[in-house]
């Protein structure tokens, strides 16, 4: 998971109540069974599951069998695997971004991202856009009144405070199109206060360091605004510069930014900009795996459920003194034992679910949510349709959680299903508690939320000793080394999640109509504004 990070039940569930006798509807969930296949797969031997290695293809390998011992399908025609062809695109060294006749080198006071041009050479007058929204049917119109065309664009980084977690999160994931949709050939982001006492710039810059690994389309990186044709985000006293003489000052603009639903007006720019970048691309591929469980309803046969989890995680680090190995076991192995867990669930149930579930264990997750966005966008189930996602992302299971937190629940009628399960098993909903981390956003059903699918996953609570076992793994062990099998697992919580994703997943397949998105969703009314929407539930 690329961390950060909604809703109502109630009493808790011993743990002994995992292993119920099997029955049609209540298989048998086990911590052995959870425990062996996040055992192998944050073993040294796969050295951290990056994307596009050879330990990344041993866990690929691992997945597709445990599928066929199952007596699954393949997913992709007569395949296991759907291939993903990527460029690992980095900016080279002296790329340049001059302001008003002041060169800022790349890596500097600047940053620049790779873009689809090997080679670019562009100047054009600079136009600042508040935050850069443009989304006037929910109170955001930055570029009302500004002429872009043709123009670089200067946005604020994040959204105004006290917009929706998941509404800010989105908007600022869409800033490139909103600019491109406008008229502007790039854009240039200037960070907030609040953004620049959270991290420090040489933060920043570490985390660009890794380059821009994307999918390839006709040879070309993919890009959801391919018209602009350069971003770049910039330290302060680069920004100074280009605010050098504005009518209003960087200062007050970010003063201004900085107040609870403060909108900065947008204004022309004094200096130019000129962008000397060059992009050098390294090709790879790394494969999505899938599967299959046909339903037993024909009338319902093109309707699909996906379950899905990432199956990478970030690979090693040479820079480290001691172990270098980023296992990825909470993150996100065992994501795939309860993926795999579910599957052998639905596969060994008398009753076949009525919809066919779609099993997907996704690549590049830790790459911007890469692999489940290439899924999105190349279906693999020719006539079907996949019509609602359940994601498994992270659990932190050092804990026997009394609660959950179901990012996507308030959204659509899969929040019922949810409500559903966690009563069934005295797990109570809860409000997300980490909300300036935007996590609805920040995982991969995203991809899908935004080709008009209604998702939902979820996060271990906070009830009893959840919050303090959470954040000790955030802040010891996430995307550090340490997150490895001698943590402190309890693995009949592994057992315990596995059935509640069941449990979910198996109401959605077995439902009457599709899960719909409710009227007055924010994505349900951005992604699908055509399809039939329901009555949200008081």
């Amino acid at each position: 998971m690329r961390f950060a990070l909604p809703a109502a039940l109630l009493a808790a569930i011993s743990l002994a109540s995992v292993s119920v006798a099997q029955t049609a509807d209540q298989p048998d969930f086990t911590a052995e069974g959870f425990r062996s296949h996040v055992a192998f797969l944050s073993d040294d031997l796969l050295e951290g599951r990056d994307a596009g290695t050879r330990g990344y293809d041993i866990a690929a390998r691992y997945v597709a069998t445990q599928f066929e011992g199952l007596g699954l399908k393949p997913g992709n025609g007569g395949s296991w695997y759907q291939e993903v062809p990527f460029g690992d695109y980095r900016v080279a060294e002296g790329s340049t971004l001059t302001i008003g006749g002041k060169a800022f080198p790349h890596n500097g006071d600047i940053l620049l991202y790779p873009g689809a041009d090997a080679q670019l050479s562009l100047e054009a007058p600079v136009v600042f856009a508040g935050y850069g929204l443009d989304a006037p049917e929910r109170g955001f119109n930055d570029y009302a009144g500004l002429d872009v065309k043709g123009k670089i664009v200067a946005v604020l980084s994040g959204y105004p405070k006290g917009t929706a977690s998941d509404v800010g999160a989105h908007l600022t994931s869409e800033k490139g199109l909103m600019a491109q949709k406008n008229g502007a050939v790039g854009m240039i982001t200037i960070r907030n206060s609040a953004e620049m006492k959270r991290r420090s710039w040489n933060a920043v810059k570490a985390n660009a360091s890794h380059g821009n690994i994307t999918w390839s389309e006709n040879g070309k990186p993919y890009s959801a605004a391919p018209n602009i044709r350069f971003s770049a985000t910039l330290d302060q006293s680069a920004a100074e510069d280009l605010f050098a003489g504005a009518r209003t000052p960087l200062k007050t603009v970010l003063a201004q930014a900085d107040k609870a639903g403060g909108k900065p007006k947008g204004f022309a720019l004094k200096p130019s900009v000129k962008v000397e970048q060059q992009t050098t691309a390294k090709t790879f591929s790394s494969p999505n795996v899938l599967a299959v469980l046909p339903g037993s309803d024909p009338a319902l046969a093109n309707e699909y459920v996906l379950l899905m989890a990432h199956l990478d995680h970030v690979g090693t680090d040479p820079s480290i003194q001691g172990d270098q190995i980023h296992n990825g076991a909470m993150d996100n192995a065992t994501g795939i034992a309860t993926l795999i867990e579910v599957a052998e669930a639905m596969a060994a149930s008398p009753n076949r679910p009525k919809r066919p579930i779609l099993f997907a264990a996704v690549t590049a997750e830790e790459d911007g949510l890469r692999g489940s966005q290439f899924l999105a966008k190349h279906p693999v189930l020719g006539n079907g349709k996949v019509v609602g996602v359940v994601n498994l992302d992270m659990p932190v299971l050092t804990y026997d959680f009394q609660d959950v937190i179901a990012f996507g629940a308030e959204h659509s009628t899969m929040g019922q299903a949810v409500a559903r399960a966690g009563a069934s098993m005295g797990v109570k909903l809860i409000d997300d508690p980490l909300p300036q981390e935007g996590l609805f956003t920040r995982s991969d059903h995203y991809r899908f939320v935004q080709e008009g699918i209604p998702s939902v996953f979820l996060m271990t609570g906070f009830g009893g000793e959840g919050q303090e076992r959470f954040m000790h793994f955030l802040q010891n062990d996430y995307h550090k080394p340490s997150d490895e099998i001698d943590l402190p697992f309890n693995w009949q919580a592994g057992a315990k999640f596995a059935r509640i994703n069941y449990l979910i997943a198996r109401e959605i397949a077995d439902g009457a109509e599709a899960p719909r998105w409710y009227r007055g969703s924010f994505f349900g009314d951005v992604f699908a504004k055509d399809q039939p929407k329901a009555a949200p539930v008081k």
